[in-house]
């Protein structure tokens, strides 16, 4: 149980509010021309590489967990986001249907609470920020107490980009001290609340009595075809297991392959950097990347091979990148059918595509259904027997998923660094979280002709049946 509030960390949330209140209020005659430079001053900011990789890097040093030479990659999304929401219209009218008669204007959401996840205290902000500015809201950020420090230097450098600009710094705010019942108080007296995190975060944030976008836990599993190109699906596991040194809830945790060509990838995999771990050795994983209570041990998230090896009580050659587990059983007592957020996968043989559905559907019944799953494939009836029955909200073909389903410069998903999971996840959009869910919608409807079907073509064959 979190302890009550005391009166100075309430006073302190109502202060908070009340600089985001009038921050917004300075900027609501500002045009579509002056949120637009507010957004590239921030996205520079913080997403030049040098300024970035020092965040980034502080963030790796300050949490104990990630990659500290890979993390600076992730400013891509920065760009990304910044891209996606030039392109779009944020300011008076936002679009017009003129068969239909209407006319949409955009409005600020308003004071948004934003809770910060400790593994992206660099990436998180900048992006929910350019939202977020983008629609002429204000955001509170609250962090993660594991990197505190990392989100509130990457808060102030936003901060000084407004100054530079005339805007108001307090449009972007930081909690200093951060704490769950002060986190608990903004959630409750913001307009918004966007939360990445984990699933207690996000169940706080739809408890707050607040509207609420919160994300759902991945356990992110791909499927690779008979017709797969072995070298790239295999290329792609590597990149995607190994970003951040998976700390992500899209890298890759489960690989379903075809019995013809399993043989082959797995050796393709240890090519790319894969070490197969004996039974022995993945018995001895086991005890230590999950407690008693089936819970993953945080010292072992995000870490490299050599680090679980090492607490596991054996070694893996120097220059592995990751560590595959053999595996078949599915199931909430089978651990490694569960998320792994490490640069551990299961590697999955079977024979026949149904059999594969069968396994995708089980394996999110055990967990991070509503998240990702993925396929490598050039057999489109099999992607689309795919896409019909997983119960996820993204699914990317012959692409790294946790480079690709938050969005990339190769494919049309909105960039963001959230990723709604609908109700299979207990979230409330099954769509990336982006620049339409920062903002209020006021939608303005003129008469048009009468668009009324005669009941004959409504009912159907039912029209003048028998009645009830």
């Amino acid at each position: 149980m979190a302890r009550p509030i005391t009166d100075e960390e309430k006073a302190y949330a109502a202060e908070l509010l009340a600089k985001a209140k009038a921050a917004m209020k300075a900027i609501k005659d500002y045009d579509q021309a002056q949120v637009d430079r507010l957004c590239q001053a921030i996205g520079w900011a913080v997403g030049n590489e040098k300024t970035f990789t020092r965040l980034a890097q502080m963030g790796v040093d300050e949490g104990g967990i990630g990659d500290r030479e890979g993390r600076p990659a992730k400013r891509f999304k920065i760009q990304g986001i910044l891209r996606d929401v030039l392109r779009q219209k944020s300011v008076g009218v936002i679009e017009e249907i003129p068969e239909k008669g209407i006319v949409k204007y955009a409005k600020p959401a308003g004071v948004i609470a934003s809770l910060i996840p400790m593994t992206n205290p660099a990436l998180t902000p900048p992006g929910t920020a350019i939202f977020a500015i983008k629609c002429k809201d204000a955001v509170i950020f609250s962090p993660h107490p594991r990197t505190q420090k990392t989100t509130f230097e990457t808060v102030q450098i936003m901060r000084r980009a407004l100054e530079r600009e005339g805007a108001p710094a307090d449009l972007l705010q930081c909690v200093e001290k951060a704490s769950i019942p002060l986190a608990q108080e903004l959630m409750a007296i913001s307009d918004l609340v966007m939360a990445t995190g984990g699933p207690a975060m996000v169940k706080a944030a739809y408890s707050s009595g607040t509207p609420a976008f919160g994300v759902g836990a991945g356990n992110s599993t791909m499927v690779i075809d008979e017709t797969a190109n072995i070298e790239e699906a295999a290329r792609n596991t590597r990149l995607s297991k190994t970003s951040d040194f998976g700390s992500g809830c899209s890298a890759d945790g489960n690989l379903l392959v075809e019995a013809s060509i399993y043989d082959q990838f797995l050796a393709q995999l240890r090519a790319e950097g894969g070490y197969l771990a004996s039974e022995e050795e993945k018995k001895m994983m086991e005890a230590v990347l999950w407690d008693e209570e089936g819970r993953r041990t945080i010292d072992t998230v995000a870490a490299p091979p050599q680090k679980i090896a090492a607490r596991a009580g054996f070694e893996v050659p120097e220059g592995s990148k990751f560590i595959i587990v053999i595996q078949q059983e599915i199931g909430k007592e089978h651990k490694f059918s569960s998320e792994k957020l490490c640069t551990v996968l299961a590697i999955y043989k079977y024979n026949g595509f149904e059999n594969a559905l069968n396994m995708v559907k089980q394996i999110f019944e055990v967990g991070g259904k509503g998240h990702s799953c993925g396929i490598y494939s050039f057999n489109d009836d099999h992607i689309h027997q795919l896409a019909l029955v997983a119960p996820v909200s993204r699914m990317m073909v012959r692409q790294p998923q946790s480079k690709a389903n938050a969005g990339s410069f190769t494919n049309g998903m909105p960039m963001t660094s959230s990723l709604g999971c609908g109700t299979w996840g207990g979230n409330i959009i099954s769509e990336n979280v982006n620049l339409k869910h920062y903002m209020n919608v006021t939608w303005v409807s003129k008469p048009i002709e009468a668009d009324r079907p005669s009941e004959e073509e409504l009912f159907g064959e039912f029209y003048n049946s028998e009645t009830f």
